[in-house]
């Protein structure tokens, strides 16, 4: 007996956006929807705002950008990574991955993509680390194989690895011309913890004072800006 046939699609992968740029995140899901095995489940721009969305949707990965309003994207991928240690997060974000990848893969995450690269390396990275894969460029596994620096001022480099990761992005943000009352709403912290975070900012860096930390965030920021 023929049996009648039918057409039945698989069940479709959800990915849960996390970004606070509305662009951003249209033209991901748009891009994510257009593939017949993955659906966007949901998206947040702040990272409470995930951390329950995540827990309640499950989704079967998880886009993660690093600059976020309150909590930034390493603290998100690091609570997540606390609660679920198999949980699936891609960072797809503008920042220069020699200086925020690293960080980011230690805490849990399965892969870093720059804003800058091609769609399709955004679908790549998704598929690999669904297939139990890794995804960072090659040009950032070529660094790290050679474990060499990029760039030898130490402002630009070398030395913003020994910042923690709330401390960089005060730096990030003080790069980005934000005031210090503007640092602590973004942080969700006080003006004077803010404060804090610039003076052992300029201890670890070795900048005598405000202007010179100043000075070197934005040098770094323009390094960044001009790769």
């Amino acid at each position: 007996m023929n049996m009648p046939k039918t057409d039945i699609s698989p069940p479709k992968t959800t990915v849960f956006i996390v970004d606070d740029h509305p662009l951003v995140r249209d033209w991901l899901s748009r891009l994510i929807n257009e593939e017949k095995d993955l659906g966007v489940c949901g998206w947040a721009d702040k990272a409470d705002d995930a951390i329950s969305a995540i827990e309640r949707l499950k989704p079967g990965i998880s886009i993660i950008d690093i600059g976020l309003r309150g909590k930034s994207g390493l603290e998100l991928i690091r609570f997540l990574t606390d609660q679920n240690p198999e949980e699936l997060i891609l960072v797809l974000s503008m920042h220069d991955e020699a200086v925020y990848a690293s960080r980011a893969l230690k805490m849990g995450a399965r892969g870093y993509v720059s804003k800058r690269d091609t769609t399709e390396k955004v679908i790549m990275a998704i598929r690999r680390i669904l297939a139990g894969g890794m995804y960072i460029s090659e040009t950032l596994a070529e660094a790290l194989a050679r474990e060499l620096s990029r760039n030898k001022n130490p402002v630009l480099a070398g030395d913003v690895s020994l910042l923690s990761d709330r401390e960089l992005e005060v730096f990030r943000l003080l790069a980005a011309g934000r005031e210090t009352s503007e640092i602590a709403k973004d942080l969700s912290v006080s003006p004077k913890t803010v404060q804090s975070y610039c003076a052992r900012i300029k201890e670890k860096l070795n900048l005598r004072n405000a202007t010179e930390l100043l000075q070197a965030a934005t040098r770094w920021f323009d390094a960044q800006n001009s790769l």
